[in-house]
C-alpha cells in the first residue's frame, strides 16, 4: 500500500528466526502482532518490563516455519487475518523497481549474544539480491539505518560497505550523545545521515544546519495523519513545515499519500 501510494521508499525491521533467516518484523517479540500466545502457549520467556514480569515470545526462539504458521493480521484488523510475517527476500521482491529500501537492522547486539551477526547476513543476502553497492540498481536504491551506533560502525569499517548509512536518533541522552556538534562529527566518520525523532528537531532546528554543513543528510520520523504533532492541523502542514522551513532531506511517514510533493525530497 505504501508503494501504491507512492512512497520513495519502505522500511523494513529485521529480526532473525531461530533458524537464521532474515524477517520484516518491527519488534523483538511476536506476541504483540501474532496469535503466538495461541498457537505456542508455553513457548514463552519471562521478562521484566518497566518493573513488571511478563511473559515474551521472541521471534529468535521459533524457526521460520514456526513464525509463518501465525496470523500476523487479525492483531490490526479481522481483515487481514491471513496476512503472514514476511521473509526480507519477500519485502525486496515487492519493492524491487516500484521503491527503495530503507531497511532497520534493529536490536543487533541481542542477536550478536545469540551468535548471529545481522550486519554480516544483511549484506551476504544483498550481495546475492544484486544490491550491495550504491546505484547497483538504481530503481532500487538501499540505505541501512539503526539506533545501534556499534553496528553501523560494524558495517563501515568491518564490512566496508559502500550503502548510504543512517544513524537514528531518539529521546534525550541519545540527542545530547549526538545531535551536538561534536557528536554529529563523530557521526560523520562513520554515517551519511541521520534519522532524529522529529521532536528533537522540533525542540532543536538547528540540529537540520549542523548536520548539512557535515554533509550529513536528514531524515526524522514519524509523522502520522492520526496524531500530526502540536501546533498542526494535520500532517499534511506538519510536513510542509519540516522539509520547507527546516529543509529536512525526507521525511518518514505512515501516509505516503499526503506527502507533500514538489519539495525535491522524499517520503519513506
Amino acid at each position: 500500500l505504501g508503494i501504491e501510494q507512492g512512497a520513495d521508499y519502505i522500511e523494513p525491521d529485521l529480526q532473525i528466526t531461530r533458524d537464521g533467516v532474515l524477517i520484516a518484523l518491527h519488534d523483538l517479540t511476536l506476541e504483540r502482532t501474532t496469535n503466538v500466545e495461541e498457537v505456542f502457549p508455553d513457548r514463552f520467556k519471562e521478562a521484566v518490563v518497566r518493573g513488571e514480569t511478563v511473559r515474551v515470545w521472541p521471534a529468535a526462539d521459533f524457526t521460520l516455519d514456526e513464525i509463518r504458521s501465525l496470523d500476523a493480521g487479525s492483531w490490526f484488523d479481522e481483515s487481514f487475518a491471513t496476512a503472514r510475517v514476511p521473509t526480507f527476500r519477500e519485502v525486496v521482491e515487492v519493492a524491487r523497481g516500484r521503491a527503495g529500501l530503507f531497511i532497520e537492522t534493529k536490536a543487533p547486539e541481542v542477536y550478536g549474544e545469540l551468535g548471529f551477526d545481522m550486519e554480516a547476513q544483511l549484506l551476504v543476502e544483498l550481495a546475492e539480491l544484486g544490491l550491495d553497492e550504491p546505484d547497483e540498481d538504481p530503481a532500487t536504491p538501499v540505505i541501512i539505518q539503526s539506533f545501534s551506533a556499534a553496528s553501523l560502525e560494524l558495517l563501515r569499517r568491518e564490512h566496508a560497505t559502500g550503502l548510504p548509512l543512517a544513524l537514528l536518533v531518539g529521546g534525550e541522552d541519545a540527542a545530547a550523545e549526538w545531535l551536538s556538534s561534536e557528536g554529529l562529527t563523530r557521526a560523520a566518520a562513520f554515517v551519511t545521515g541521520i534519522g532524529p525523532a522529529k521532536s528533537l528537531l522540533a525542540d532543536d532546528p538547528a540540529v537540520v544546519e549542523r548536520a548539512h554543513e557535515l554533509g550529513l543528510t536528514v531524515v526524522p520520523w514519524t509523522f502520522r495523519a492520526r496524531s500530526p504533532g502540536d501546533g498542526f492541523a494535520t500532517v499534511e502542514d506538519e510536513m510542509t513545515y519540516f522539509l520547507d522551513e527546516l529543509g529536512v532531506d525526507g521525511i518518514i511517514t505512515d501516509n505516503p499519500d499526503l506527502f507533500p510533493r514538489g519539495t525535491g525530497a522524499g517520503g519513506f
